[in-house]
């Protein structure tokens, strides 16, 4: 991992063009090729990028990122304030909580809370960009993608999102629906979900382990 804080101007050249105008940001090199421009207002995403496979040529103060389609990013250094290095190391992957982890044992289990005539594929239905939770099919024998999050939020909805873009290629599979599953939802997620087409579910962990609430109810 390679971090350059300096004062650059940014130009891509592809499918489209985009100008960033000389500014203090940080330049994030990887491992594994990938070149991104942040500043310090987007949260983790960033202004403008390059994924691998591509290369990094360094002229002086001309940095050129190309990948194989021809596009280019073009990064104009005024100035370095500060740079680093640092090998990370091999990424042993995400390990989900217990919570969460259990929420997929059991919703396999009871995969007719999310409706009359639900089937279950498999757990951990792998692609080439991480394990769905649940692969499932519906009472029309629709496809569905299930992503299972003991807290709902909007990272949850866009690892959802990419899922259903890879599997929805995949004509065995395609069409494929999406099921984001949390024992909560914030709004912003909800909202987000909804407007991608992706269906809420809110998940009752207890109903699930077959334990009654003890909340009194009227019926």
């Amino acid at each position: 991992m390679r971090l350059v804080i300096a004062r650059c101007q940014v130009d891509y050249a592809g499918r489209l063009t985009a100008h960033l105008p000389m500014a203090t940001r940080l330049l994030l090199v990887k491992a594994d090729g990938s070149v991104s421009v942040h500043s310090d207002d987007r949260a983790y995403k960033p202004l403008n990028w390059m994924s691998p496979p591509c290369w990094l040529i360094e002229d002086g103060n001309l940095w050129i990122v190309e990948n194989k389609a021809g596009e280019k990013l073009v990064i104009t250094i005024e100035q370095i304030i500060d740079e680093v290095k640092h090998d990370l190391g091999a990424e042993p992957g995400l390990v989900k909580d217990g919570v969460e982890a259990h929420l997929q044992e059991l919703l396999a289990e009871h995969i007719t809370t999310l409706g009359e005539g639900y089937t279950l594929v498999r757990r951990e239905y792998m692609t080439a960009i991480g394990p769905v939770d649940i692969l499932a099919r519906d009472a029309d024998g629709g496809t569905v993608a299930v992503e299972i999050k003991r807290r709902g939020e909007i990272d949850g909805v866009e690892q959802l999102t990419r899922y259903l873009e890879l599997l929805n290629r995949d004509p065995l599979l395609a069409p494929v629906r999406g099921v984001f599953a949390a024992q909560q939802i914030k709004p912003q997620a909800r909202t987000l979900a909804e407007d991608r087409g992706i269906r809420c579910v809110t998940l009752d962990y207890d109903k699930l382990r077959g334990i009654e609430s003890n909340d009194l109810t009227l019926f």
